[in-house]
């Protein structure tokens, strides 16, 4: 079992009581648990959405992404939702719930890669068309 006094890295500060519903104590005490979560401090976090924000392709979307499963243990997803797609609030994009993960950051993420899809939208059409949805369009 590891305290925070204890562990090789910086982890992030505890959220308010009743503020989150992130489980970083109970986190912490589990022997054996993936701490890599706990990495993104607040400094980091802010870094985190910057990246995700001044993306340049779709390529490096998805590099993001694998980097964020390496690093962090998140898993996020994007893909076109069920209904049509009209704007970039119909590509559904969802980070997956983990103990340490604050609720905040899981809204956070999404709102980010949002603002880079909006900054660039030919990448959301490249993502568009990896799933195959634009193929009668031209």
């Amino acid at each position: 079992m590891f305290s925070a006094m204890t562990l090789p890295f910086p982890i992030r500060s505890p959220c308010p009581p009743g503020a989150c519903d992130c489980q970083r104590d109970r986190l912490l005490e589990t022997p054996g648990a993936d701490l890599r979560v706990l990495r993104l401090t607040r400094q980091e976090e802010r870094r985190l959405l910057d990246r995700l924000e001044n993306i340049r392709s779709l390529e490096d979307l998805q590099h993001m992404q694998e980097r964020m499963y390496e690093l962090l243990g998140l898993r996020v997803e994007i893909a076109p939702g069920h209904n049509e797609v009209r704007s970039m609030r119909g590509i559904a994009i969802q980070v997956l719930e983990q103990p340490g993960l604050c609720r905040k950051l899981r809204q956070s993420i999404p709102a980010a890669i949002r603002r880079g899809l909006e900054k660039h939208p030919e990448i959301a059409y490249r993502l568009l068309d990896s799933h195959d949805l634009l193929r009668d369009a031209w």
